[in-house]
């Protein structure tokens, strides 16, 4: 009986370009990207875009809290500035 072992590399490294009128232009790698304001990271988790979003939220729901006091204003504030940012591709970090 024959036994196998198999090893895996630590590091690949693959090589992408786009082929553009007879020329060949290299793609970089890069372990972040932004697209539509959505930042992606190189395992998905989304984290980035989470604590931008959160740090977001708060920056604008401290300049609401210091300027109104009316509850009713704060709220339709509230609704109008900082939930937004919070329910904008909550789906990305999220999915179902």
């Amino acid at each position: 009986m024959q036994k196998c072992t198999y090893t895996l590399r630590e590091h690949f490294y693959f090589s992408y370009y786009i082929e553009h009128e007879n020329a060949c232009h290299d793609l970089d790698k890069v372990d972040t990207f932004k697209d539509l304001k959505v930042h992606f990271d190189n395992k998905l988790t989304f984290e980035g875009h989470i604590h931008e979003k959160i740090n977001k939220a708060y920056s604008v729901l401290g300049i609401i809290k210091r300027n109104f006091v009316d509850k009713c204003t704060f709220i339709l504030l509230y609704k109008a500035m900082v939930r937004p940012h919070t329910e904008y591709a909550h789906s990305a970090g999220t999915p179902s």
